[in-house]
């Protein structure tokens, strides 16, 4: 079976929209999204109707999935000093969403287990001890195995850094981060997902990079008309950090 590993959509239709037409290209049977669905793009309402009315999606939540879900003043009051264009970001979401996306957004489920093809698979967002903390590539491996202590799966799957990277343990399990779709925060501004085929009890794992019209997701990322706006349109075509 071959399955389609998203995460970090982060309301970019033009990424998902491309993505999609590639993992239809791949054959997959079901896709696994990491969460991050909206906040600090372009469309959030089209990507959360979109993603809630897919029948072959396996979804749970992102940590700012968590922020518009558990929104308060005093939230976006501790972001503002630290990250400013995101605690606008989450304030215009907050705006324009309704209120069924937002609970939809609130109950998505931290973390999943599940198995495929007798392969056990847990799915994360940041990690399986938090859903903010950083797997990048180049970390220590014992700095790994310390994170995957008394986790029982043969393949982790997270993302939140929208770095795409893997690792495999002294244990046997292997950890992939599958980069992100909707704002990749590499040298390469393309869409980022995973492939993964099972079979026979056992998996082959391809990141994927798939070319987008940034000019257009940016285009209307700047009509959202917050302010930092248009600082999250050039990261869209040209990135640069993770926050801002």
């Amino acid at each position: 079976m071959r399955v389609a590993i998203v995460s970090d959509i982060h309301a970019n239709w033009q990424a998902l929209e491309a993505v999609l037409d590639d993992i239809k290209k791949q054959g997959c049977e079901k896709v696994l999204c990491l969460g991050d669905l909206a906040m600090a793009g372009p469309q959030p309402r089209m990507i959360i109707d979109y993603v809630r009315s897919q029948n072959n999606w396996t979804v749970i939540q992102g940590n700012t999935d968590k922020l518009i879900g558990d929104f308060s003043p005093q939230l976006v009051d501790k972001m503002k000093s630290a990250f400013p264009v995101m605690a606008n970001a989450l304030l215009d979401d907050v705006l324009i969403l309704e209120e069924n996306k937002k609970e939809y957004l609130k109950n998505l489920p931290a973390q999943m287990n599940l198995e495929i093809e007798g392969v056990k698979i847990l799915m994360v967002h940041g990690s399986p001890r938090r859903n903010n903390e950083d797997i990048l590539p180049d970390m220590p491996l014992e700095q790994i195995e310390e994170i995957l202590q008394g986790v029982d799966a043969d393949l982790i799957f997270c993302g939140h850094t929208h770095v795409p990277c893997g690792y495999q343990t002294n244990k046997k399990q292997t950890l992939v981060n599958v980069g992100s779709v909707g704002r990749p925060m590499t040298s390469n501004p393309q869409a980022c997902y995973v492939v993964a085929n099972f079979e026979n009890g056992g998996f082959s794992i391809e990141h994927r990079f798939v070319d987008y019209d940034r000019e257009m997701a940016a285009s209307i990322m700047k009509m959202r008309n917050f302010d930092g706006c248009e600082e999250l349109a050039q990261m869209i075509l040209k990135p640069t950090r993770r926050h801002v």
